[in-house]
């Protein structure tokens, strides 16, 4: 096992004495093609090139010597530090830090980030990364080759984002440009680049915040809000105890796209995103859509509103990971299981309805449970009864993709 191991964040600037002791004593250096070249590399010392993380830590682990990591930014920030201290490799390192990445971007536009979500973009985690940026105002993307700010615009199809690109950060050759999303994918981008994505109202106060990120705060207490929060203009499959199950089952979550079919007053849809998900509302009532919108502006949330009518609608929309379907009966139930989301909720007035959309969902692969919903909202002057509402709630989920 190495003697001693030393990761060094470098962002461009001329490194400091505790880096350059580390680096001249040195027996092996791993790092980018651009960490090797750089002067104080020891000409005796053998060099790694820093692909596989995993790989270089098993030849640090392997070497008699002392052992130098160098990486971009800061190491510790969504860096190398985690793998090299995998218990796998045995490896206890020092950390030499420099700034991030993410903070050098933003301070190149200029803007705070205390607000801001932070997301890494591999190929395999592209798509919840790209539904961050749907559902947030402000998001920092660490991207990758094959993950990067053309990839994100074009997956943000259909929804407006300012991109603030930052190629080759501390270099020679660093560039900030700014684009629209749907521009971004007409340019070759270099790497490594990180993107600032913004769009809509951005939840902090002016005087900032006091947590980093989304403030989980942000608007009245409580999720599944009475009628009266929304303007109380709400339809049968609004109701509040119906729609506390609805999110109970699907488990709206940061990184997952929700489709809300047949969202009416947009009660469901504006929970499900200030749980941090993204969301795509649709009805094919017009008004519908325009309460929908007006409700999302009141409560601060990004949603996606599309008019028009399910099934065919759907065609064109983006894989959501959870569903629910509001109206349309048993023939939307049918072409959304066909898109496999993982999770699908939905109501029926009736048993037979009930036990014709469980049959549908159970010969696409689906486990489905059902429970008859009774409430009875009381007047508490006189305790008397004031409204009664019954349900079938539905849910189907995919066993194999279930966490």
């Amino acid at each position: 096992m190495a003697d001693r191991v030393t990761v060094i964040g470098w962002d461009g600037s001329p490194l400091t004495a505790a880096a350059r002791s580390a680096l001249g004593a040195a027996t092996l250096v791993a790092g980018a093609a651009h960490h090797l070249a750089l002067p104080e590399v020891p000409p005796a010392a053998e060099r790694v090139r820093l692909g596989s993380v995993a790989l270089a830590a098993r030849r640090i682990a392997a070497h008699r010597g002392t052992a130098v990591v160098l990486a971009d930014g800061d190491p510790g920030f969504f860096g190398v530090v985690r793998t090299l201290r995998a218990p796998e490799f045995g490896l206890e390192v020092e950390v030499v830090p420099a700034v991030s990445s993410v903070a050098a971007a933003f301070a190149r536009a200029g803007m705070p980030w205390d607000d801001a979500q932070v997301v890494v973009a591999h190929p395999r985690t592209l798509r919840r990364a790209v539904n961050v940026c749907r559902a947030h105002a402000k998001v920092a993307v660490l991207t990758s080759p094959g993950a990067g700010p053309a990839e994100l615009g074009l997956l943000l199809e259909g929804v407006h984002r300012t991109f603030v690109i930052c190629e080759e950060l501390g270099t020679d050759r660093e560039q900030v440009s700014v684009v629209t999303s749907d521009k971004a994918a007409d340019h070759t981008w270099r790497d490594p680049n990180v993107v600032i994505v913004i769009g809509g109202p951005v939840g902090a106060a002016e005087s900032g915040g006091w947590i980093a990120g989304r403030d989980p705060a942000t608007g009245p207490r409580g999720w599944s809000l009475p009628a009266e929060a929304y303007g109380g203009e709400l339809g049968e499959g609004e109701t509040e105890l119906l729609r506390t199950a609805q999110l109970a089952r699907l488990g709206p979550r940061p990184g997952d796209l929700v489709w809300d079919i047949g969202c009416g007053g947009g009660a469901f849809a504006t929970e499900a995103a200030r749980l941090g998900a993204a969301v795509i509302a649709v009805d094919r009532d017009p008004d519908a859509c325009a309460r929908t919108e007006a409700t999302a502006r009141r409560f601060g949330v990004q949603l996606q509103v599309v008019h028009g009518t399910a099934p065919h609608v759907l065609e064109n929309l983006h894989e959501p990971d959870v569903v629910r379907v509001g109206g349309g009966g048993a023939a939307v139930v049918s072409a959304v299981a066909d898109r496999r989301p993982q999770r699908i909720v939905t109501h029926a007035a009736t048993r037979d309805a009930a036990e014709r959309v469980g049959r549908d969902l159970t010969e696409h692969g689906y486990r489905v449970e059902c429970a008859l919903l009774q409430s009875v909202e009381l007047d508490t002057r006189a305790w008397t009864e004031k409204e009664r509402s019954v349900a079938f709630l539905l849910s189907g989920v995919l066993p194999e993709r279930s966490p």
